[in-house]
């Protein structure tokens, strides 16, 4: 009995001194585990449209299926709205109202424009590049003191369209209503029954008032007329307040479509607020020439490489890096899907009207059917008119572009997928005239949140999205609402009622109150709370909003042909 007993104790004490190397090995091999399973690629990672993988990738083995994995993330299948926001207004809205009006201290034209000075604009781009361009050419003329000849619009950039001023926009209009800023004239006047010949130059991109003195002012006493060439962006962000009102007062108020236009594009509103109450208006910018730029990878395959690098192919200064890290710094446009999630994620029911206006979408029907799945209600142009009734503007992009144009300042709300001059110019309008919802994807915030989306819950990833867009909802009280660009946040041309009932009004931003005056007599006391040349520090804004980041060629005005025509698609 005594054997049996010290030979158990033996066999005890054996496994006890075994005890701390069995845990040691048990705890190595659960640290490999999920160290492996950190590392391990997700299972869906080559799923179209879902995850990215690096251009670089010279192969893409098709016949490789990821695994099969049940997935927690599933968006909700009905149909009603649930938010704890207002949908279809910004907060606070009605306290803000835009102020453009000449202050008592801003001399009428007349007494200030000289005899001897004319000055004539060449602009740049699509329509609403060459909008921008108009705009800032009556506050240069302004500046100058000089006669502005009707801005003659760009007929030889991408676009190709041969549309004069008047056939855009309402000319008479446009003179009679800016007749106390600044003397307009439709044509150059002609010298011995000769047209004066101008000199022909150009200033540098964001010329303020004493870079438009220095460069320009001394040669008119060459020439009577100048003219300025490609002329967009020529023009400050910051400029003296009443300059920047005559800004706004440009471009929402003197600058108006013709009559043509404006009841097609009426036409088209009607028809979308006859199928619903609201409607939310997207500017897509998913054509194969955007994504080819951005440099990005979009989940199609080998077929998707191959057709964009041969797009990339014809700029030749074109950089194009790495496609992860573009998507995490926020350069590549959402997908169709991806828009479509974010929406749903803010609140917006599947069963509300979406007006698209897009060019050629890449991948065609194939590429919408996601976002038709998750909102079944989608319209353009094209769905809602007759081919007889788009005659008249089918063969011009201009105005095709403006009848989008309409309706997505008419939409209750506003969703852009990039940061041209379509969305800035909207953007910066709908502030003025309401402060309406203008939605604009956090595209750098959001990027880890659409590729992680796989392994959170519905209601996680709607939480992330709601946080992450604070701040680009178009609100009165956005602290970074883009990138500084005038056009984009007017904040001079704004104004906020400290009391609605006095209508005692101040500048957004800042404390410094008026008095109650009429729309003829604003104080020009203000300034603004914005300061646009320290918002450059971070890019949030979307692949189009430093065209110079992919061009090594640091110098946008000598540009080849092929980059300047890049420039342009890209602008608009």
């Amino acid at each position: 009995m005594d054997g049996h007993r010290r030979r158990h104790n033996q066999r005890h004490n054996r496994f006890r001194h075994l005890l701390p190397a069995i845990s040691a090995i048990s705890g190595t091999i659960l640290l490999l585990y999920f160290l492996l399973s950190f590392l391990a690629p997700s299972p869906d990672h080559l799923h179209h449209f879902q995850h990215h993988t690096s251009l670089h990738d010279n192969i893409i083995n098709d016949a490789i299926e990821a695994p099969t994995v049940s997935s927690v993330f599933n968006v909700p299948t009905s149909s009603k709205m649930i938010s704890d926001r207002n949908l279809w207004s910004t907060s606070m809205s009605e306290f803000y109202y835009g102020c453009s009006n000449a202050s008592s201290q801003f001399p009428k034209a007349q007494s200030v424009t000289r005899t001897s000075r004319y000055l004539l604009i060449a602009t740049s781009g699509g329509l609403n590049q060459q909008r921008t361009g108009i705009t800032d050419a009556v506050v240069a003329a302004r500046i100058l003191n000089a006669t502005l000849v009707v801005p003659k619009l760009d007929k030889k950039s991408f676009w190709k369209d041969a549309s004069t001023f008047s056939e855009i926009f309402d000319v008479d209009w446009f003179i009679s209503n800016l007749s106390k800023d600044v003397k307009i004239i439709r044509e150059l006047p002609h010298k011995g029954g000769k047209k004066w010949s101008p000199y022909s130059t150009r200033v540098p991109r964001k010329c303020d008032e004493r870079c438009y003195h220095i460069r320009v002012l001394p040669l008119f006493s060459k020439r009577r007329a100048v003219q300025l060439s490609k002329f967009d962006y020529r023009l400050a962000n910051k400029l003296e307040i009443d300059l920047q009102k005559l800004r706004c007062r440009v471009n929402y108020h003197a600058l108006k479509f013709t009559d043509p236009i404006i009841k097609m594009g009426q036409k088209l509103v009607k028809r979308m607020r006859n199928m619903g109450k609201h409607y939310v208006a997207l500017h897509l910018r998913f054509e194969p020439d955007m994504l080819a730029f951005s440099g990005c990878y979009y989940g199609g395959g080998e077929k998707e490489i191959k057709e964009l690098n041969k797009i990339r192919k014809r700029w030749k200064n074109l950089n194009v890096s790495d496609p992860d890290k573009e998507r995490r710094q926020g350069r590549c446009p959402l997908t169709p899907e991806e828009v479509g999630l974010m929406l749903r994620a803010l609140g917006y029911g599947k069963d509300i009207n979406i007006y698209v206006a897009s060019g050629e979408v890449y991948g065609g029907d194939e590429t919408l059917n996601p976002l038709r799945e998750l909102f079944p209600n989608i319209y353009s142009k094209e769905t809602i008119a007759t081919e007889q009734e788009l005659k008249p503007f089918s063969s011009f992009s201009s105005r095709m572009a403006a009848l989008d144009f309409i309706v997505c300042d008419e939409s209750d709300v506003f969703v852009t997928n990039n940061n041209g001059n379509m969305a800035k110019i909207l953007a910066g309008r709908r502030r003025y005239f309401g402060h309406k919802p203008t939605i604009r994807p956090n595209a750098k915030k959001l990027s880890r949140v659409f590729m992680d989306r796989k392994n959170m819950t519905w209601e996680a990833f709607s939480s992330q999205v709601r946080v992450h867009q604070i701040g680009f909802m178009g609100e009165p009280n956005e602290s970074r609402p883009g990138r500084g660009e005038f056009h984009e946040n007017p904040t001079s041309c704004i104004c906020e009622k400290t009391n609605h009932k006095s209508n005692l009004p101040r500048k957004i931003g800042n404390k410094i109150s008026e008095a109650d005056e009429t729309v003829n007599d604003e104080s020009d006391d203000n300034r603004e709370w914005y300061n646009p040349d320290e918002s450059e520090d971070e890019d949030e804004d979307g692949l189009v909003s430093n065209l110079q980041y992919r061009l090594n060629d640091t110098n946008v005005d000598d540009l080849s042909t092929g980059e300047n025509e890049l420039e342009d698609l890209l602008s608009d």
